[in-house]
């Protein structure tokens, strides 16, 4: 402490200043350190929500008083408390999913609530619960339902719902295989909605996803090619073993729609399905004309006096229906039937090792190729009138070189990578109070203890060689002294050069004593 206060007072107002600031800025460097290694790591709480969502968070937070960032759309916690904080947030219903479903219900009365009210809250509420559940599904940010339900009509058929989705996925696009599940979502919770009237858009690219998964889509002939290509690659690595065969499918389809309707009529296949007889039967008589008497207005008057002629007829009608024999076909042809299939095979030949040690290649003999030609043909179907083609080769295999490096486990590489900029900031806090200790603190404590030697060396008595004396004594001293590294080896040296250099440690000493004296005699 003496030494700490004779160094202080033989400085100068300017060093004084300069060591104030320089103490003040390792005093802040250390303050720094102290509070980077003393803060909590901060951890992804939540991200993406709306802002709404983000103010209720941020206020629960603040109520349990737990720090935390707000970064964006993102809100930071402590990475200690960040799944506590998670259930105790949900267990508060936060943050809230989508918009508001059923509750919405519960804020309608009995009393001034007409059937149009009660309507239009129910499908805002069927809108909100089926966006609460789409949010649930794997990368899904966002999302929007909305239903259209015209009302229904006296005399007039029930109109046929549709509805909107609107969703946005944390990065990328969203795939087809979700908008599928998307439509079916929506379609089996509205009644008499197909999923083919539920319309899924992509909010964040602005596109809308239509139905493709049926037979005729286009991905449903590349999977029916992978899955053919996987049958065959199976059927022949238990024969060649694995990697020894490389197959290629090529499914052609075609994907036009066509509908035909024939009709075939037989003439000679006619059946008789109705019948009409009509029979009419005629009589008439004449006779010749004469003078009306008396004896024509008698009862058998009439035939004595007079003669005629009498005619009958008889006519039949008959009239037979027939239908003929009738054949109506109508055929549609969906998109995707297989026009063609081509297979091309290619297989390693026999490696064998000789009696040098050598491996020998040969090819598969033409009826191992044969064989594998069948099976491949029964695997994919096989049909010479629709143009299939198989192609089977054997040719030599080039072995892959071994690519990347062997996966290992290291803690130290993924602790780097999750606090490299932590580590930057204690790096360049230590860097600058490092930097103040060797460029001002070190710097002045030396000029200092510099300038006490030279008082003392100006201090001695002017007399014959006293001052070259002292100057080289105290050279001596420093070739061996270095304050703090005292070792025995240092010792040893020091005993060495007394013995050499007898003189010079003669006066070296007396130099000491001189020193000591004013000491005791003040003491």
């Amino acid at each position: 402490m003496d030494r700490l206060s004779s160094l202080w007072n033989g400085l100068d107002a300017r060093r004084r200043i300069v060591a104030l600031l320089a103490a003040a800025a390792a005093m802040l460097a250390v303050w720094g350190l102290a509070r980077m290694a003393t803060e909590p790591s901060m951890s992804l709480l939540y991200a993406g929500l709306d802002p709404a969502a983000s103010g209720e968070v941020i206020s629960a937070l603040e109520a349990r008083g737990i720090p935390y960032e707000a970064r964006g759309d993102s809100i930071w916690a402590p990475e200690g408390q960040r799944d506590a904080l998670r259930m105790a947030l949900a267990a508060d219903g936060l943050p809230q999913a989508g918009a508001r479903g059923y509750e919405l219900l519960d804020d309608l009365s009995g009393f001034g609530t007409t059937a149009q009210m009660f309507d239009a809250a129910y499908w805002r509420a069927k809108e909100g619960e089926l966006a609460r559940t789409i949010l649930a599904l794997p990368s899904i940010r966002q999302a929007r339902v909305h239903i259209a339900n015209p009302p229904r009509r006296p005399f007039e058929q029930a109109p046929t719902p549709s509805a909107s989705v609107s969703v946005s996925v944390g990065s990328g696009a969203l795939g087809e295989a979700q908008a599928s599940a998307i439509r079916h979502l929506v379609s089996s919770a509205v009644p008499g909605l197909t999923a083919a009237q539920v319309t899924v858009v992509d909010a964040e690219n602005g596109t809308v996803l239509t139905e493709e998964g049926g037979p005729e889509s286009p991905q449903a002939v590349e999977d029916r090619a992978a899955r053919l290509k996987a049958n065959v690659e199976r059927l022949l690595e238990a024969r060649v073993g694995r990697g020894a065969a490389v197959v290629e499918v090529m499914v052609d389809a075609d994907m036009n729609s066509e509908t035909v309707t024939e009709r075939v009529l037989d003439p000679q296949g006619r059946v008789a399905i109705h019948t009409d007889t009509q029979e009419t039967s005629e009589q008439s008589q004449g006779g010749e004309a004469g003078g009306v008497t008396v004896a024509s207005n008698l009862p058998d008057g009439g035939q004595q006096g007079a003669g005629g002629s009498s005619s009958t007829a008889n006519e039949t009608r008959e009239r037979v229906n027939y239908e003929v024999s009738e054949v109506l076909r109508e055929r549609i042809r969906r998109p995707g039937e297989v026009r063609k299939i081509s297979v091309a095979v290619l297989v390693d030949g026999v490696r064998t090792v000789n009696d040098a040690g050598e491996v020998d290649w040969t090819p598969r003999p033409e009826q191992e190729l044969q064989a594998l030609r069948e099976l491949v043909e029964s695997a994919i179907g096989f049909d010479p009138a629709r143009g299939d083609v198989v192609t089977i080769r054997t040719l030599e295999f080039t072995a892959p070189a071994d690519l990347g490096t062997s996966a290992s486990a290291s803690g130290a590489a993924d602790f780097l990578a999750a606090n490299a900029m932590t580590l930057i900031q204690l790096g360049a806090l230590s860097l600058v109070a490092l930097l103040l200790g060797l460029f001002v603190l070190r710097p002045m404590i030396t000029r200092r203890v510099e300038d006490a030697r030279t008082l003392e060396l100006e201090a001695l008595p002017a007399g014959a060689g006293a001052r070259e004396q002292a100057e080289a004594a105290v050279a001596l001293a420093g070739e061996v002294i270095d304050a703090g590294q005292i070792t025995a080896d240092r010792l040893r040296a020091l005993r060495d050069l007394t013995g050499e250099r007898k003189d010079d440690a003669a006066a070296l000493l007396g130099l000491w004593l001189e020193q000591g004296e004013p000491a005791r005699e003040t003491a």
